[in-house]
């Protein structure tokens, strides 16, 4: 695992500069531009296939299921739905070499795909050796062997930060561009959090798995961060989906605080992201009323109607533009009380709201509005 991980980053471009690097809202030395179709090189063939590979095992599963139940007597569907369970808890290797050389695949020609741009405000503050979650940045190696040689040995150093990403959209594609596999961002191990639902998915959770996809679960959450990974959450889940508007962008974070508390726990920063253009690679359509939006909560899933080019399942070729914000340094605080979760969540909701202003007139959405609900 850890030849793989040299590997990849071995592989992955060299953040230069880009040319817009000087004003709209990302200037500064420590701003970088990744442009997936330039960075690796596709054709259509091949996002195809990365598209269908990375969302097909949802179409496979229903239309199997669909197929076996209308076509095959009673006793062959309830074969065929015995191998699909099966295959929903048949152990698999997630550091499989094999598995892990097809996600890479994926990443890399989703990104192209779109393709999807990847705008870091700040890129020196995700540098791979940089300490994260101690008092200031006095505490550096360096500093504390001058004066604390003999402690200096019990301090334990990590790069681990907790992304929020927005919005969900109706599938968070972008959230490719941030992948430890796609290697544009420089931190060493990083992991995605999804509904649990889709670990019940046959084949869809090898996948997912592979991709660096975790269930969103408390626990899960955790102990990733105290494992050194980096974790990219979509605080909004399946209620933002619900809630989307034609229009405008809708981000669900009120009442989502729990990301923001675990990561006070663990001395994490919070790093503010928004992918721009994500909600336009689809069209939609959804049921309303209360009791579908009692169902989706229920089984932590949106049943909805979606579609692509051609009415397909393959995304229209939109560019979407990924912007990460600078971090907002926590300090470790065990138990935080409610009035500090409330106080840094509105930080981060603040932050997200400004990056959403600052970028969305130079990546082309001048008009568009950030609802926070």
């Amino acid at each position: 695992m850890a030849e793989e991980r040299a590997e990849t980053k071995a592989a992955a471009p060299s953040p230069e500069p880009s040319p817009a690097a000087g004003g709209g809202g990302g200037g500064g030395d420590g701003y970088r531009e990744f442009n997936g179709r330039h960075e690796f090189p596709s054709n259509m063939l091949k996002g195809v296939l990365a598209i269908a590979m990375w969302i097909g095992p949802i179409y496979f599963n229903l239309f199997l299921i669909l197929l076996s139940l209308l076509i095959l007597p009673f006793s062959k569907f309830i074969v065929v739905s015995g191998l699909l369970s099966i295959f929903m808890f048949l152990p698999m290797d997630p550091h499989s070499k094999t598995g892990r050389s097809l996600a890479r695949f994926i990443c890399q020609h989703l990104c192209s795909y779109f393709p999807t741009i990847l705008h870091v405000e700040d890129i020196h503050a995700f540098h791979p050796d940089r300490p994260y979650g101690l008092l200031s940045p006095l505490a550096s190696p360096v500093f504390f062997s001058l004066f604390f040689k003999q402690q200096i040995s019990n301090i334990s150093f990590v790069n681990v930060a907790v992304f929020g990403y927005e919005p969900h959209s109706f599938l968070p594609i972008g959230v490719v561009s941030l992948a430890e596999l796609t290697g544009f961002m420089p931190l060493p191990k990083m992991k995605v959090l999804a509904s649990t639902a889709a670990f019940y998915g046959p084949f869809l959770r090898h996948i997912w798995t592979w991709l660096g996809v975790a269930p969103a679960e408390r626990k899960v959450f955790s102990s990733l961060l105290d494992a050194g990974y980096s974790v990219i959450v979509v605080p909004g889940g399946v209620r933002e989906v619900f809630l989307m508007e034609l229009g405008s962008e809708i981000a669900f974070l009120k009442s989502r605080r729990g990301f923001v508390r675990i990561a006070m726990e663990k001395g994490c920063p919070l790093v503010p992201v928004f992918c721009f253009g994500q909600s336009n690679v689809y069209k939609w359509w959804k049921p309303s009323g209360k009791f579908y939006q009692q169902f989706c909560r229920a089984i932590r899933f949106t049943p909805a109607w979606f579609w692509g080019i051609f009415g397909t399942f393959l995304p229209y070729q939109l560019p979407m533009h990924v912007v990460v914000g600078k971090p907002i340094e926590l300090k470790k605080n065990p138990q935080p009380t409610v009035e500090e979760v409330l106080e840094v969540h509105g930080q981060f909701v603040q932050a997200l709201q400004d990056l959403f202003e600052r970028h969305k007139a130079r990546v082309g959405y001048p008009d568009i509005q950030l609802k926070i609900l």
